[in-house]
């Protein structure tokens, strides 16, 4: 148990280290792969019907960590296993992890706005979110983008940890493919609504845990605690995602910011929930905040992750034939 704990350590803490030397290739990234598969896979499933969303779901989600226990499987019967094992859980948590894109993408759309070249943030945020720039105002790109960093620290970076530590490299590939998926299938546009169902509905699940983990590091690492405490508890369950809504109430909070509000997807307006209200609207400078907030909860949640890891094996109950593949 300890040698197998060690292994998950330093492995997770390479991995996290080449996310932040590195951040995501622009080609040949697994996570890219991966999107490219399930899209085949969709061309040859879809319906207007929730259960073929449910098998689309099932098999690529599932074919993912099924895969991933598979390797895992194959690197431990191989001599000299633990730098092996170090080595696979390093790479699978540098491809998983997003932080430093993430952290690099909002930058540029913060250094447009600063600069005053409003249509430079407009042409950027798109690798951002999936907002229609075209609608949005400096301040309300701004939003965009802080609301943006909160939700993806949770979805690109503690999600991820938190479910390697419960399952090791299966539990960090299969929670990547979950929230992928849901990136490309889980909104309710006429085509998905059904379809997209089934991940929409398990990304859901699967990112409870790490929402939750985000909130409380942003609520003990911010600027603000009491006043990520108070905007949290007030205003997390009033978003329409049960998720984001604790992480950017908290980070809201934390920053002494207003999130929330009018917003337009894909053509579609909605009015969500104003988060923090007693906070100042949001700007350009704050995208900056942000970005240290969410680096600062990245590392934490390592450290969280890697340290509560022998007490989540003993709660899942036998995590050596999850990660074993069976058995």
């Amino acid at each position: 148990m300890r040698a197998d704990h060690a292994s998950f350590a330093c492995g997770a803490a390479l991995g996290f280290l080449g996310d932040l030397a590195t951040g995501d290739p622009r080609r040949g990234h697994p996570v890219a792969a991966f999107g490219r598969a399930a899209g085949a896979a969709e061309r040859r499933l879809w319906r207007d019907h929730r259960g073929y969303g449910a098998l689309h779901t099932a098999l690529c989600a599932g074919g993912a960590a099924a895969g991933a226990a598979l390797l895992t499987r194959a690197v431990r019967g191989l001599g000299g296993r633990r730098g092996a094992e170090v080595a696979l859980t390093a790479a699978a948590t540098w491809a998983v992890l997003g932080g430093t894109s993430l952290g690099r993408e909002a930058r540029a759309v913060g250094g447009a706005l600063a600069a005053g070249d409003l249509e430079a943030a407009r042409e950027r945020l798109p690798h951002l979110c999936g907002r229609d720039p075209q609608a949005l105002d400096g301040p309300q790109i701004a939003r965009a983008v802080v609301e943006s960093v909160a939700e993806n620290t949770s979805d690109a970076v503690v999600g991820a940890l938190v479910w390697g530590a419960v399952g090791g490299v299966p539990g960090l590939i299969g929670f990547r493919a979950v929230n992928t998926l849901d990136a490309m299938v889980g909104h309710k546009s006429p085509r998905y609504r059904r379809f997209g169902w089934a991940a929409a509905r398990l990304d859901d699940v699967a990112g409870w845990p790490g929402a939750r983990l985000t909130a409380a590091l942003a609520t003990l690492a911010g600027p603000d605690p009491r006043g990520a405490w108070r905007a949290w508890r007030r205003d997390g369950r009033r978003h329409p995602s049960p998720n984001a809504g604790p992480v950017e109430a908290s980070f809201a909070g934390a920053l002494g910011v207003r999130l929330g509000g009018t917003l337009a997807y894909g053509g579609r307006v909605e009015h969500r929930p104003v988060l923090n209200s007693g906070g100042r609207p949001v700007e350009s400078a704050d995208i900056e905040r942000a970005i240290r907030l969410s680096r600062r909860v990245g590392v934490l949640s390592l450290g969280v992750s890697v340290a509560a890891r022998p007490v989540l094996r003993a709660l899942t109950g036998r995590p050596r034939a999850l990660e074993r593949g069976g058995g």
